[in-house]
């Protein structure tokens, strides 16, 4: 049974006194999740697997979400699927530390859902957009493109070499 308040924090201190390569698979299912205020992520399903290294716990996470954002060319929002995986060391000792600098609780309960975020953070493209052949906005009324057309047209540049083009006509 998960923490309602914490629902990406378990137990894993009974793999603690197992075999080295002994794992376990903790799967997590949410219709919505909200992991911070800058992201929501809707039909969340993944599973993090926790083996025994001689270096401390490995969790290695797939997950699979969706998530609402706003469209770099026509700004409508649409929906983002995402998935992501993630493999962390959390370590008995301060010896033995990755990057992460992850430590294994004295609890012996993980809670992923930083990395969750971070991971998932990561996903998002820079400038989502909403399909590829997505028009935008009219730089001259602001009119969504993909809806309907305004009848703007860009000007041609006024440049001293414009009249290069002609020759190659």
């Amino acid at each position: 049974m998960t923490n309602p308040r914490k629902p990406f924090r378990f137990n894993v201190g009974f793999i603690i006194h197992e075999e080295v390569g002994y794992n376990h698979d903790f799967p997590f299912e949410f219709e919505k999740v909200i992991l911070s205020d800058d992201l929501e992520l809707r039909q969340l399903s993944g599973n993090v697997n926790v083996g025994k290294t001689p270096q401390g716990l490995i969790a290695q996470g797939a997950f699979s979400a969706e998530t609402t954002v706003t469209c770099a060319r026509c700004l409508t929002n649409f929906v983002q699927e995402l998935d992501w995986e993630f493999t962390e060391l959390y370590a008995f000792d301060n010896r033995s530390t990755t990057d992460s600098d992850l430590l294994l609780p004295e609890d012996a309960h993980l809670d992923v859902e930083e990395l969750l975020r971070e991971y998932a953070l990561l996903e998002i493209p820079i400038n989502p957009v909403c399909k590829p052949d997505c028009l935008g906005l009219c730089p001259e009324c602001g009119q969504n493109l993909n809806e309907k057309d305004c009848g703007h047209r860009p000007e041609e540049p006024d440049s001293p070499f414009a009249k290069l083009k002609d020759l190659l006509e």
